[in-house]
């Protein structure tokens, strides 16, 4: 196929090209330029030539590219979902007490305190497992007293 050629395109696309380039010439520019530009913009709105029919098959590359979008998303989601269910319940109960016009407020305000509150739930877990590990030690140092002996000896 010779460079230029134009039997890959549909005839719709054919058809957009000629309008670009008629509206190109009412604007002044040249014959020249007004395919250039036409063509050019089909190209970019369609991807270039296409024959017509049913559907094209997209390139390993475009597949590829939509695996990583879905794989971050969900990734995404999964470190998300515990904090929006709680804000979810959380605004839910607090819109069903609250009038209309303070709802807004009010479900910001569950919202808030509902990822504190988870916060404090997983914050409170990693704490309670280190006062678990230190706690004989605590003690031994608030007796004043280690392995039998006092500080005076």
């Amino acid at each position: 196929m010779p460079r230029g050629d134009k039997s890959a395109y549909t005839e719709r696309q054919k058809r957009k090209a000629e309008h670009i380039e008629e509206s190109e010439r009412e604007q002044g520019r040249s014959e020249e330029d007004a395919e250039r530009i036409a063509w050019a913009t089909v190209n970019k709105q369609e991807g270039g030539g296409k024959r017509g029919g049913g559907g094209r098959k997209g390139t390993k590359k475009a597949a590829k590219k939509t695996a990583r979008k879905t794989t971050k998303k969900a990734a995404k989601k999964t470190t998300r979902k515990p904090a929006k269910k709680a804000t979810r319940k959380a605004a839910k109960k607090t819109a069903s007490k609250a009038p209309r016009k303070s709802a807004r407020k009010a479900a910001k305000k569950a919202t808030r305190k509902a990822t504190k509150k988870t916060a404090r739930k997983s914050a409170s877990k990693g704490a309670a497992r280190k006062t678990t590990r230190r706690t004989p030690r605590k003690t031994a140092k608030a007796s004043g007293t280690s392995n039998g002996r006092t500080r005076g000896d």
